[in-house]
């Protein structure tokens, strides 16, 4: 792209997707910006990714350090795997010699006063022998300290921006935010203001997010929104507004392959909607879900496992046993399977990889065991039930059907589940352990489906090497779900035998 052609365009880019997605396109040009963050949060990465998309289209970009050496920047954009282009100008600016001399320090003028004119000196000078369009000055906080005062700071920041005006810049100021962090000055003076957090949560990786403060005349993404610090760079996750995404699609019904199941739920799961399976540890939640998207990569479809709690290989084994080959399934082609670590993920980035399975693999059939799991992500509950809701919302509305697993605590009585998200599925599949004849037994029922009819009976089943056997409803028997049931009929509707 030539550089008139990229120049043409109202944005100057960023350089990182999703922070242009938030920005709706990019920084306003000819304008001022502020990126703050405390040390660490990864502003020098994002000025980086801002001067190499400028050059990219042959824009001139320059950097001006006042904290950081130019060799300390070369080194940091090398660990990205970045060699900074020609267009890209490093000019670190250095205390002048005489200043750095005791022998030849002022007594009757502040240094102060001598370095902030020699500092402002040789940016402008630089200025004029590159002539920029884009600019990154780093850091705020070396002028805050030489200007001493708010009143100096505040004239020293508007020279700058009416300086650079002439040149029709687009600038990008780093605020470290070490001094005077109450200080609002820049704010005011800048067009818009992003800001980088760095959060540390009790046990895990570091978590990071980006909100845009400010942006005078334009509508942008508000809110917090996560980001990365990779190899390649940064990478920020939008957050997900499913409002923004609608589609259309042709509704239809999933079966799971075992029509005692099928008959339960009505005939199956509609496309487009959502199933929460909900049971104490050990019923078989993970297998029921599975056995829905092994049943779509059968028909043809495609299917994404998302498994937070259990190790890959004991999953393959423990499926296997159980006549499904999900290596097999993942080697087809049509299924996806991805170990999530609850401690290094963020939801953010979570969402983003469940979307774009869907978006770009073309998956229509969604399984997260378990939401335990992602919980342990966001231990807010009201956050999470709000990403939650945001992200089925989306994958109904792209014609997804979506299985969810919740664990429970206890085995038999009154149980709870960690967080509550009956209301926001479509279909509950409820599954109790129970006691009868001596035997420590499972039942299943569905409890609620909005998008049709289903059997209101509880239904015993087994598990064993031949997969899942449902038996006919229990109908003799009351307090089922309570886990002690009594008795009331004269034939036991029982399944005798284990499946073989």
């Amino acid at each position: 792209m030539s550089t008139s052609t990229a120049l043409s365009s109202d944005k100057a880019a960023t350089g990182i997707v999703g922070l242009d997605d938030i920005l709706a396109g990019g920084l306003s040009r000819s304008h001022l910006f502020l990126l703050e963050g405390e040390p660490g949060t990864g502003k020098t990465t994002v000025a980086l990714h801002f001067l190499q998309d400028g050059a990219k289209s042959g824009e001139r970009s320059l950097y001006i350090t006042l904290s950081e050496t130019e060799r300390e920047l070369r080194q940091g954009a090398k660990s990205h795997g970045w060699d900074l282009d020609d267009n890209i100008h490093i000019f670190e600016l250095t205390p002048p010699e005489s200043i750095l001399d005791t022998d030849h320090q002022q007594s009757l003028l502040y240094s102060s006063d001598l370095e902030l004119g020699e500092a402002t000196r040789q940016i402008f000078e630089v200025v004029e022998k590159v002539k920029p369009t884009r600019v990154v000055i780093d850091s705020l906080s070396e002028i805050r300290l030489l200007a001493q005062s708010s009143l100096r700071y505040r004239r020293q920041i508007l020279a700058i921006k009416h300086y650079f005006v002439r040149y029709d810049a687009t600038v990008l100021l780093l605020d470290d935010l070490t001094t005077e962090a109450l200080d609002k000055t820049v704010h005011s003076v800048a067009h818009g203001v992003i800001r980088l957090e760095e959060l540390t949560p009790v046990y895990g990786a570091e978590r990071r997010r980006v909100r845009v403060v400010k942006y005078r005349g334009q509508k942008y993404r508000g809110g917090f929104h996560d980001f990365t610090i990779a190899a390649d760079g940064i990478h920020v996750f939008p957050r997900l507004v499913a409002a923004e995404h609608r589609a259309g699609y042709v509704r239809d019904t999933l079966t799971s392959g075992i029509s005692e199941l099928d008959a339960l739920l009505g005939g199956g799961i509609e496309t487009g909607s959502s199933t929460l399976i909900l049971g104490p540890a050990g019923t078989g939640k993970s297998l029921i879900s599975i056995l829905f998207a092994a049943a779509a990569v059968a028909r043809g479809e495609k299917a994404a496992l998302f498994i937070f709690d259990e190790e890959l290989g004991l999953l393959f084994e423990r499926m296997r046993q159980l006549g499904i080959d999900l290596e097999a399934l993942r080697a087809s082609g049509n299924l996806f399977i991805e170990q999530v670590d609850a401690a290094e993920l963020s939801p953010g980035e979570f969402s983003h990889r469940v979307r774009h399975a869907v978006d770009e693999r073309g998956i229509k059939t969604v399984v997260i065991d378990s939401v335990n799991g992602f919980q342990a992500a966001m231990p807010e509950e009201n956050a999470l039930i709000l990403h939650m809701h945001e992200l089925l919302l989306y994958l109904n509305r792209r014609g997804a059907a979506t299985f969810m697993t919740v664990a429970q605590h206890g085995l038999v009585g009154d149980m709870q589940a960690p967080v509550d998200l009956t209301y926001l599925a479509d279909t509950v599949i409820l599954l109790r352990y129970f006691e009868a004849l001596g035997k420590v037994r499972r039942a299943i029922s569905v409890i609620k489906k909005r998008t049709g009819t289903h059997e209101s009976t509880i239904r015993e089943y087994r598990i064993g090497a031949g997969g899942v056997a449902i038996g006919d409803p229990l109908e003799s028997f009351q307090g089922v779900l309570r886990g002690v049931p009594t008795y009331m009929g004269s034939e036991t509707p029982l399944l005798v035998d284990p499946i073989e």
